[in-house]
């Protein structure tokens, strides 16, 4: 089986020991506290699965500008985003300026629990020009309609940097608890089911025909033992579809279009970044650690509206050092339907033209579906049709 990232074993930051958990919880409750952001939670959560294998925590100042500039941690070993703590100057009392430790609070849950007891090495403060070079190496762009570039400037200007250790994994466990899986679970399932060769596809949304024949062109190419579905159900930009949503269609569509045993539908919980080539990297980096040789990497992977290139997320895996990582990507083109081939294609692979391609825009798409339209079946199954018009038929027209 693949290795971990950057480790000979999976290293997860939950307290998995309940009497140790409880002990811990229990020091936290007299622990200085603050409520940090949705992105510093979902980062913990992360850290808690072994996605972020082998960080035991949250970054500097030095080691974040280390990673944006040259994606390297100060080992030298390979990394492609920072993993922060950020948060404004004004929320830390003297209390927690002065304490050795502190307790971490969940934004995401009615009364705030603790989500993790984080031990604090250094508080420091990043002027607004750093950010903006942050921002520049992470996203490419410091365009405020970039909505990983606005979250990243709104989320504060201190950082709080030291180990953690994990009690929870926040709402996640409770509102996809068939889904929500960490990287420590799919490695041991990946294992009890024997697949030596597994492709994940990551999404954060529904999956339509391309989506289901580029998941069956990859697993076909590459002789994959199976598949895992892998999806985003953190925070997203306004307008997405929500996680139970997507999760339905996806159960759906797998269950009536893929080989029995062949898939694994889990989820992690992480707030997207939008940041295209970078996020891609990262991707790369908690599949490996979940147990999968190959990661899927499509048109704009992890991008948001015109601001990367169609294929700057495949491209960077190109730019980096050959040994940074074991797990490799599978490069997929625009996957559409041609009239002319009778299946789903990759425009790549097709003698044809725009003519004979079934192309629809997202916005139509949104159209024919909050009107109560069928979507055309050679573009989505008709069972995910069906649940995607349903929760259109909710919202306000």
């Amino acid at each position: 089986m693949i290795s971990p990232f950057g480790s000979e074993t999976l290293q997860s930051l939950y307290i998995d020991d309940s009497s140790l958990r409880a002990d811990l919880l229990k020091e936290a409750q007299n622990l200085p506290s603050i409520v940090i952001s949705s992105s510093a939670a979902a980062n913990a959560v992360m850290l808690g699965g072994g996605y972020f294998n082998p960080l035991n925590g949250f970054m500097n100042l030095h080691e974040t500008l280390r990673v944006s500039e040259s994606m390297q941690l100060e080992s030298g070993l390979f990394w492609p985003v920072p993993i922060i703590n950020m948060l404004h100057n004004q929320d830390l009392n003297e209390g927690i300026r002065s304490a050795p430790k502190i307790a971490l609070k969940d934004p995401n849950i009615e009364g705030n629990p603790v989500l993790a007891v984080q031990e604090v090495n250094s508080i420091e403060f990043i002027s607004n020009e750093v950010k903006k070079s942050i921002i520049n190496q992470v996203f490419s762009t410091e365009d405020p309609n970039h909505p990983g570039v606005v979250s990243f400037l709104n989320g504060g200007n201190t950082l709080i940097s030291g180990p953690i250790q994990v009690l929870n994994f926040s709402y996640f466990s409770s509102d996809f608890p068939k889904t929500f899986r960490t990287a420590t679970q799919i490695r041991t399932e990946i294992e009890n089911r024997g697949w030596e060769k597994t492709v994940a596809f990551q999404t954060r949304n529904p999956m339509h025909r391309a989506h289901e024949e580029l998941c069956k062109m990859a697993m076909k190419d590459l002789n994959s033992d199976g598949l895992l579905i892998h999806m985003l159900l953190g925070k997203l930009k306004k307008g997405d579809i929500p996680a139970d949503v997507r999760e339905t269609a996806i159960q759906k569509m797998v269950e009536n279009y893929f080989p029995e045993n062949k898939v694994m539908i889990t989820g992690y919980g992480f707030d997207m970044l939008y940041a295209g080539p970078r996020e891609a990297l990262l991707h790369a980096v908690f599949r490996q650690n979940a147990g999968c040789t190959n990661l899927i990497v499509g048109r704009d992977h992890a991008g948001v509206g015109d601001f990367y290139g169609a294929f700057d997320a495949q491209d960077i895996f190109d730019s980096i050092p050959e040994d940074s990582m074991q797990i490799k990507i599978f490069r997929g083109d625009h996957t559409v339907w041609c009239h002319q081939c009778e299946k789903v294609v990759m425009m790549r692979d097709c003698p044809h033209g725009s003519d004979d391609y079934l192309l629809l825009s997202g916005t139509r798409v949104r159209e024919m579906l909050s009107q109560g339209k069928e979507l055309p079946p050679e573009f989505a199954r008709p069972e995910v049709t069906k649940i995607l018009s349903a929760y259109y038929q909710t919202l306000p027209q």
